[in-house]
């Protein structure tokens, strides 16, 4: 597909033996992100204060005959107003302090719209405390965890640190996840100062196919006619050499379309397109204006979901896109209609790299009303 869905050296690293009786303890961070006449979008973020855990069941209960429709990251069913959340297969492993996020639609009768009062994972209620040997301890360092910066290109004072495939942190509400999903990948650590200041350090074979998106970005759950606005700034800085693009990826429709915004590239990547020739993919439409800038257009699919990919006639690393312009150019071609946006994320898609490479967003924004 366009983008993703969502090991360095780890020098120094603690590795504590559990004690018999596990310490459990979770918050829960349950948010209304949109609402509109019998309808509503939240994100649920949910924080492991315990030991650690392989996998995690969520419930809560409504009160005012709420119903979840779509959800992404997670799988849930519902009883009445019993709502039980699963994780998926990429997000279920948390260590001490590891947030899992999850998204849904979700209907309502009439406007009222309370949220749960009480949430519980793998059946211990969340307090926002812990139970057990290490409730008064400091939370011990995992597997994954370092005591120092675990390769060259990570700074001192980032404030979180990773190498495993999908691990993610929410910070100021933006979340980073270091998406690794492409066969054949090699190590890579992502870092973050915040939810818009952070990087990767990566060193992916150059041979085909796409590694892995690590990416920062929001969910937004709107209607597209429902939108004002949609307006995105980012600075990046990446290596002179390598197969990669910095660019958006944009889902719609509980996924069943793509939007991909490539604002640089270099090597040998190329969109998806209906049709190529000897020179690549053929552009479905040249030199269009929307956002701010001048894109070749490509539409085609992945075999899961149609995909959209503006690619700009001439690379930048900084800029702003009115990202709600590029979308609407969409519909008024008829490509496709008044789509649910859900995921707008940012960030690099690397196919490969020339050694090891760092990718740096030095400051990001995505603002929508």
């Amino acid at each position: 597909m366009g983008a993703a869905i969502a090991a360095a050296a780890l020098g120094a690293s603690v590795i504590t033996a559990l004690p018999a009786a596990a310490a459990t303890g979770c918050r829960v961070a349950y948010s209304v992100a949109n609402q509109w006449p019998g309808g509503f979008g939240a994100n649920v973020d949910i924080t492991n204060l315990g030991d650690p855990i392989s996998s995690w069941t969520l419930t809560w209960s409504y009160s005012a005959g709420q119903q979840v429709t779509q959800v992404w990251n997670a799988t849930v069913t519902q009883s009445g107003s019993q709502v039980t959340a699963k994780n998926v297969s990429y997000n279920g492993s948390l260590g001490t302090n590891a947030t899992a996020s999850f998204g849904f639609n979700g209907t309502l009768t009439g406007s009222n719209n309370p949220v749960p009062t009480s949430f519980s994972v793998n059946g211990t209620t969340c307090t926002g405390g812990t139970t057990g040997p290490t409730a008064t301890s400091t939370p011990r360092p995992t597997a994954t965890q370092t005591t120092r910066p675990p390769t060259n290109g990570v700074p001192s004072d980032a404030a979180w640190v990773a190498t495993g495939a999908w691990d993610s942190w929410t910070n100021n509400g933006y979340t980073i996840i270091n998406d690794i999903w492409g066969s054949g990948a090699g190590p890579q650590t992502i870092w973050a100062r915040t939810g818009t200041n952070w990087g990767v350090v990566a060193n992916h074979p150059r041979t085909s196919g796409v590694k892995s998106y690590p990416h920062t970005g929001k969910t937004l759950n709107r209607r597209l006619s429902t939108l004002a606005s949609v307006r995105s700034s980012f600075n990046v800085t990446v290596p002179g050499d390598g197969d990669y693009e910095t660019a958006y990826d944009i889902w719609a429709n509980n996924n069943a379309y793509e939007v991909m915004i490539w604002t640089n590239q270099n090597g040998a990547v190329g969109p998806i397109a209906e049709s190529y020739d000897a020179n690549g993919a053929v552009p479905s439409a040249r030199n269009v204006s929307a956002g701010g800038h001048t894109w070749n257009v490509y539409r085609g699919s992945n075999g899961s979901n149609a995909v959209f990919s503006f690619i700009r006639t001439s690379k930048t690393n900084s800029g702003t896109v009115d990202v709600l312009a590029v979308l609407n150019w969409l519909r008024t071609q008829g490509w496709w209609g008044d789509v649910t946006v859900g995921e707008v994320q940012f960030g690099f898609e690397l196919s490969g790299t020339a050694g090891q490479s760092s990718f740096v967003c030095t400051s990001f924004s995505l603002d929508f009303s």
